[in-house]
């Protein structure tokens, strides 16, 4: 199982003429991050992600904020996702599915993710609000189908209830990483393989 751990770090740079960014992550981490994206609502809700995934992630951007947020709320979750898809290489040994259920004050959201190779969003949250602060509240999906497609990951998000748009984006970031942390654990019934009927995930 040491083996199997050992190497599920990934990097990756990405450079357009909208945005340059540098990620690096490690699976097995403590959920340390250094965060940097220019975007403060976006830094606080990566950490998150970090932090309750126990994804290490040192994550670094620099995009066209004189237009607004999108292209680097985009391409930061493009760019986690191929980093996340490179330190998972073939899922070998990993639990692969996990859902759960993520309560914060009077809000409720759910996650399950399936890290299967094959990526797909649904999509199931709505805000009350065009923006938390300055960040434009449609921006919280845009993210996570960028890191679901880029990732290989099946990824269902439901908002279940809530009122406060700040706690109902700070779930679904919580929910992710925490369904993100046990799908990616390595299981030791699985002695090392794929976990699929086909032998591959990718």
């Amino acid at each position: 199982m040491a083996d199997l751990q050992a190497n599920r770090t990934g990097s990756v740079s990405r450079k357009t003429n909208e945005t340059a960014v540098r990620v690096s992550v490690n699976i097995d981490g403590t959920g340390t991050s250094t965060i940097s994206t220019g975007v403060g609502f976006f830094d606080h809700m990566l950490d998150h992600l970090s932090r309750h995934s126990l994804i290490d992630m040192d994550i670094k951007a620099d995009g066209d904020l004189h237009v607004d947020d999108h292209h680097t709320v985009e391409d930061v979750g493009i760019v986690i996702g191929q980093a996340l898809s490179k330190a998972l290489g073939d899922r070998r040994g990993i639990t692969r599915y996990a859902s759960i259920d993520l309560a914060m004050d009077e809000t409720m959201t759910k996650a399950a993710v399936d890290v299967s190779g094959r990526p797909f969003l649904v999509w199931n949250v709505a805000f009350s609000a065009p923006k938390i602060g300055t960040f434009d509240t449609e921006l919280v999906r845009e993210f996570f189908q960028a890191l679901a497609q880029h990732a290989g990951i099946t990824l269902h998000v439901q908002n279940i209830y809530g009122a406060n748009n700040h706690h109902i984006a700070e779930t679904c970031f919580k929910a992710v990483a925490r369904a993100l942390r046990m799908a990616t654990e390595i299981d030791p019934r699985q002695a090392g393989r794929v976990p699929s009927t086909k032998g591959t995930l990718v």
